[in-house]
Order: structure tokens, then C-alpha cells, then sequence
């Protein structure tokens, strides 16, 4: 493959909006594993929230995709390929960020995590709103000693 193939190919995967219209593959070798990759997405987006017990499953997944995304990634960059392998390298990869993109649609996998930041936030402003109601705005008081 020419340089400048490779440099298109690149561009290519690294567009903004490259995974507008692309779809995600039926299934793809994972870390040498065979993925069900549609079907486990779709199983997933099905659900309203991710379910405590496949949070991990989730994580693990997004993980793996993300390593197997660089790895093809590294391999159009460095890689003694063809040019119609790096088409479908490319393609693959698309395909990847396409179904990342979908998993990381979900919202928050850590709901504990999401309630707590609330929570701060809420007391946050509560202690702000009896501050001003009691008339110690910090603002104020510095002002005043001044």
C-alpha cells in the first residue's frame, strides 16, 4: 500500500461523523474470540438502564473493543498490508467505533457513582440558598472586613 493510501485510509477512520450510516458488524474477532458484536448491542440498547449484573460484561466489552481498535488501527499505520486489506480494516473499524458509540450511549453504567455526584450537588446548592437566607454570603462577609 502507498503512503498515500494509507494516509487517506487514516482520514478516513479518524473523520468526524465516519460512523454516520455505518453499520455494526454481525460478528468480530475480539482478542481471538468470535463476538456476536449486533446482537450483543442490540441486547443491551434493548434495556432502559444497563442491569447491575451486566454492568462488568458491558465494561469488559467496551474495553476489548477499544483494544482491538487500536490494534487495527496500528495496523494500517505500520502494518505491510494491501490496499484492499486496509479497506477492510478500515471498514472494520468504523464498525467498531459504531457499536463503542452505541455502548457509550447507554448513560452512566455507575449509578452509585451518578447518585453521589446528585447528592453533592444538591447539597451544594441548599447550603448556598441557607447561606444567602441567613445573610452569610461569603462574598459579603469579606467585603465587609475590608
Amino acid at each position: 500500500m502507498q503512503a498515500y493510501e494509507r494516509k487517506q485510509l487514516l482520514e478516513r477512520v479518524e473523520r468526524d461523523g465516519a460512523t454516520v450510516g455505518a453499520d455494526i458488524p454481525e460478528t468480530i474477532e475480539v482478542q481471538g474470540e468470535e463476538l456476536d458484536l449486533r446482537t450483543f448491542v442490540f441486547e443491551i440498547k434493548r434495556r432502559e438502564t444497563v442491569p447491575a449484573g451486566e454492568r462488568d460484561r458491558v465494561e469488559q466489552a467496551k474495553q476489548n473493543l477499544r483494544r482491538e481498535r487500536n490494534e487495527r488501527l496500528e495496523l494500517i499505520e505500520e502494518g505491510d498490508i494491501s490496499r484492499e486489506e486496509g479497506e477492510e480494516l478500515a471498514g472494520s473499524i468504523i464498525g467498531i467505533d459504531r457499536a463503542l458509540n452505541a455502548l457509550e450511549s447507554l448513560g452512566p453504567t455507575n449509578l452509585e457513582r451518578e447518585q453521589k455526584v446528585q447528592q453533592a450537588a444538591d447539597t451544594k446548592r441548599w447550603m448556598s440558598f441557607l447561606k444567602k437566607a441567613l445573610g452569610q454570603d461569603d462574598d459579603a462577609g469579606t467585603r465587609r472586613g475590608r
